[in-house]
């Protein structure tokens, strides 16, 4: 049971611990009314409304909420598909600052907020609750000891960039103890450091490690999304490639992975995906964002404001042109930049973070704000320069001090 509940603050957004409660905030426009959703180990729900508002930020402090807590988010608001909006309370939303997730996807009827049986993904939403067949938000432990650990700083020009796959390139190694391979632990393995070091390598670059979902097509077939390019927690390492599985722990693992290879000078690059979300196009499930507030998160259709534009060729487009979007995209990288330790990006459709109402921009806002960032300022930027969208290639055309391949 909830005892006393603090107004809070609306930055940082997402569910921050400091050390004596938790602080909660979520983004929405359109909401009427949202509701903190505290999950117990049992499954049962207890339900805090969020009477806070500061700037559509939605935000409390509970006091005795401490990490491990689970949570999600139920947002009251207008079921207009029409003009973009796809509210649904019965829906138990992930938080987009989610740090860490618990649990799977069904992909039954319940994770999605129309009548799957009709042809139309507009009509009224059943009010399955999703709660029980969606995943869960986890509160975190931010702490951690980095020591002595110093950012190698590799400039451009002595750079040797070696891709890699977490779990492909550790999961059949006869020098990595079985119970590591797959695992972030597994590729900090000595065995790994020392091959990229005798090939003179001076940055990993990770193939996608945010938290990302397995395509409900390919479960059927009995497979598994690898490459991982299906985000939906942009600020949580996915915690299949922890070995140790409690939740919250792919946190702590992933930093300990990212020291080793600092004192090794290595440098840590993530092949990252702003692009789109896992929720994929207007019949898609509905986890996240979708609900929040679609037509902010989204870019639409103008001429059908019940479609998502897809420019990504994944059914959604991010829409980094506005404000709340573009801070969340910057309040990620940071993230990743200042919080676990990571060196650099390569921006997987690149040209999606420069695209405005008018087409794609290299002076767009989003640019210029991560250009001017005293934080990201520093860090390797990497642009995929394409995307599937009128004029997709955009050679040569990215700013500042953006790298291309």
């Amino acid at each position: 049971m909830v005892v006393g509940v603090w107004p809070g603050s609306a930055y940082p957004l997402g569910a921050t611990y400091d050390g004596s409660g938790t602080n909660f905030s979520v983004f929405s426009e359109v909401a009427e009314r949202v509701e903190l959703c505290l999950i117990a180990k049992d499954g049962t729900e207890e339900r805090v409304n969020l009477d806070e508002v500061d700037s559509y930020v939605w935000h409390c402090y509970l006091p005795a909420v401490t990490p491990g807590q689970r949570y999600g988010f139920r947002v009251y608001g207008p079921w207009d598909p029409a003009a973009g909006h796809r509210c649904d309370p019965s829906k138990l939303l992930l938080d987009p600052y989610g740090k860490s997730f618990h649990g799977d996807f069904d992909f039954s009827q319940a994770l999605y907020s129309y009548d799957m049986a009709e042809p139309s993904a507009t009509g009224e939403p059943p009010g399955i609750d999703s709660l029980g067949h969606t995943m869960t938000s986890v509160v975190i432990n931010p702490f951690f000891n980095w020591d002595n650990d110093r950012v190698p700083r590799t400039p451009y020009h002595e750079t040797v960039i070696y891709e890699a796959h977490v779990k492909g390139m550790t999961q059949t190694h006869p020098a990595i103890p079985e119970e590591l391979r797959g695992t972030y632990a597994g590729l900090a393995h000595p065995a790994i450091i020392e091959h990229l070091q005798s090939l003179g390598v001076t940055a990993i670059e990770l193939m996608p490690v945010h938290q990302f979902l397995h395509d409900h097509r390919l479960l059927d077939l009995g497979l598994r999304n690898y490459w991982g390019y299906n985000t939906f927690g942009f600020f949580a390492p996915h915690y299949q490639y922890s070995w140790n599985q409690h939740a919250g722990s792919a946190v702590a693992e992933f930093k300990t992975m990212v020291k080793s290879f600092h004192e090794a000078g290595i440098e840590v690059i993530l092949d990252v995906v702003y692009n789109h979300t896992a929720e994929g196009s207007e019949a898609g499930s509905t986890l996240s964002f979708r609900g929040l507030d679609q037509a902010s998160w989204y870019r639409l259709l103008p001429e059908d404001r019940s479609r998502c534009d897809n420019t990504t060729g994944c059914g959604n487009t991010v829409r980094v042109s506005h404000p709340r979007v573009a801070q969340f995209v910057l309040d990620s990288l940071r993230f990743w930049a200042q919080e676990m330790g990571v060196d650099g990006f390569r921006f997987d459709l690149a040209t999606v973070l420069g695209r405005t109402a008018q087409g794609y921009d290299a002076q767009a806002a989003f640019f210029t704000a991560l250009r001017q960032d005293p934080v990201l300022a520093q860090v390797h930027l990497i642009a995929e320069p394409w995307d599937g969208g009128p004029r997709g290639y955009q050679l040569g055309r990215f700013p500042g001090r953006f790298m291309e391949w």
